[in-house]
């Protein structure tokens, strides 16, 4: 496996065309939710990208404070049908979170979580700081971590 972490301005256009392409395969296609993915928020986030043997394997978004919440946040976490059930969602999302301190220092990170993964999200140390919300017609939750070395 091959960690990468870009801004937009460096993605290459295959790596940015994989991106778009894997995030429309799982949450347009495989949710069944036929709403807009590119937000404009794009553009001001880093990409964290994991390839294995040239597949878009897993992919995470980093955005900065003030961008969708007001602390730092993890989004558009995605792993590929194809590199599902070995354990790579939990791997994802601990280097992602590792990514996130290098560029912003341990600060709080508030998520949108779709709310049947809430328990995933508890295991890494977040905690439900919201009531149940319907976003894209899909019920979340907010939640935020304050302890950088919790579960790292």
């Amino acid at each position: 496996m091959n960690w990468e972490l870009k801004t937009f301005e460096e993605l290459s256009n295959t790596a940015l065309y994989k991106i778009l392409q894997l995030r429309c395969e799982v949450f347009v296609v495989e949710q069944n939710c036929p709403y807009l993915d590119e937000d404009d928020k794009d553009q001001e986030c880093y990409h964290f990208m994991c390839w294995k043997d040239g597949l878009l394997a897993a992919y995470t978004r980093i955005l900065p404070a003030g961008l969708a919440f007001e602390e730092a946040s993890i989004g558009r976490v995605v792993t590929s049908a194809k590199a599902r059930g070995e354990g790579l969602g939990r791997s994802l999302m601990l280097e992602s979170i590792k990514a996130l301190y290098q560029l912003y220092g341990e600060v709080p990170i508030k998520i949108g979580a779709q709310l049947y993964l809430r328990d995933f999200y508890l295991s890494l140390g977040f905690l439900q700081v919201s009531d149940s919300y319907l976003e894209d017609n899909i019920p979340h939750i907010k939640m935020l971590k304050t302890i950088a070395t919790d579960n790292l």
